[in-house]
């Protein structure tokens, strides 16, 4: 490894940006002790901020030593299309008549379930909307079952660590979930092409392992609360809910941002279609996320800022490990680096064997859960549901030790069979 002066303050800046995402209850007691500058530390603290802002900290270091010209060459050469669609996606999938098609399915899943109607929504939203994001892209999955999640289950019903257990189950599944297709989880869209990974290849593949422990970590924390679940009271229903034309209209809306993931001009396009029927018709809709999607995509945005210039030593890395061995690697690695760039960076070593490229896969995804940063989805499902936490804020520690118990699972799952 031979790094340059700017390979070597990206990894310094990507590791303060770790430590800074890991410290934002720091910057909340600050903005207690320190009201007059209130505003600036809660900015600062909000997790969808962090790397967005230390990826301007670089290009600002880049255009002090290297000049304006190379600094804005680097940044127009990243690819921002994952961040573009997960704002795009997130928008439309949280639009009100989504939501409603989501709630008939779940509500009819949950009643082909022997259990009480609110354990029945809790492991819907847990097991089948992750499994589902195998066809609608994990982002939706992970917006669509917050939203079912929050509305329902966050609440001051539930205890504190009944929320952190299930965002932690939520996060791994919604990583594994999605790798029943090459298109719809991150960490395998970009490898999928390269590989010559198809459907019947991740369904024989993948398939085994991803349907089990979805299912069992849903019902494990179904089982663990499920006194609490039983004494729940849902939200009333009588609500109007969205007619069967416009929920169709959304839904082939959100069917060719799907389809076309990997063109911005045409999934953007698509977007702006559905903004202006959105104000054409705003009695069909609720609040439009954009505000929580911006945010989601600044992170993004940033991450692939700082990730870009890694290379240089998590690619060495990954090839000094066997195929056993970076399935354990990948799993750590990705909790502190996004499981994209992950597998971005393993598909440019040659000759790797299939059984190392299943592994690395299968570490990326399995690790998924166990930070923010981890997975793509994961910013989006926490904007959503932060603000049920205390205070508004969730432990990165909290949610390492949630997820730990459901990534171990999926290790066992993935290891072992």
């Amino acid at each position: 490894m031979n790094p340059t002066s700017i390979e070597l303050i990206a990894a310094v800046l990507f590791a303060v940006a770790l430590i800074h995402t890991f410290s934002t209850k720091l910057f909340e007691r600050l903005a207690h002790a320190q009201p007059r500058h209130a505003r600036l530390w809660h900015l600062v603290g909000e997790v969808e901020i962090v790397f967005g802002l230390w990826a301007i900290v670089l290009v600002t270091v880049m255009m002090a030593l290297q000049g304006k010209a190379a600094a804005t060459a680097y940044v127009d050469a990243r690819n921002y299309t994952e961040p573009l669609f997960v704002f795009a996606i997130m928008v439309v999938a949280a639009s009100k008549p989504i939501l409603s098609t989501a709630q008939l399915l779940a509500r009819g899943f949950a009643r082909l379930l022997p259990l009480p109607t609110p354990t029945a929504l809790y492991f819907t939203a847990l097991a089948l909307i992750p499994l589902l994001g195998s066809l609608i892209t994990e982002p939706a999955a992970m917006t669509l079952a917050a939203l079912m999640l929050r509305d329902r289950f966050f609440s001051e019903q539930t205890s504190v660590r009944m929320r952190y257990a299930t965002l932690g189950v939520l996060f791994v599944n919604v990583s594994i979930g999605g790798a029943l297709t090459p298109f719809a989880a991150p960490p395998v869209l970009m490898v999928a092409s390269t590989w010559g990974w198809d459907i019947d290849f991740m369904l024989s593949t993948f398939g085994a392992h991803v349907v089990p422990v979805v299912l069992i970590n849903a019902a494990v924390v179904t089982t663990l609360f499920r006194r609490e679940l039983k004494d729940i009271t849902l939200p009333s229903q009588r609500e109007s809910g969205s007619p069967v034309g416009v929920m169709a209209l959304h839904l082939a809306l959100l069917a060719g941002i799907v389809v076309f993931a990997h063109h911005p001009p045409l999934f953007l396009g698509l977007m702006l279609l559905f903004l202006g029927i959105a104000a054409a018709y705003p009695q069909y809709q609720s609040r439009l996320m954009l505000k929580e999607a911006l945010l989601v995509a600044f992170f993004l945005a940033g991450l692939v800022v700082l990730g870009g210039l890694q290379q240089w030593w998590l690619q060495p890395l990954l090839a000094s490990m066997d195929a056993k061995q970076v399935f354990l690697g990948a799993t750590a690695l990705t909790a502190i680096t996004d499981n994209a760039a992950l597998t971005y960076l393993a598909a440019q070593v040659p000759n790797l064997s299939d059984e190392f490229k299943y592994y690395v896969v299968a570490g990326a995804i399995t690790g998924g859960g166990l930070t923010v940063i981890a997975n793509a989805p994961n910013p989006a499902g926490l904007a959503i549901l932060r603000e049920r936490f205390p205070n508004g804020v969730v432990s990165p520690l909290g949610l390492l030790a949630a997820a730990a118990g459901p990534t171990l699972v999926a290790i066992i799952a993935f290891y072992f069979f």
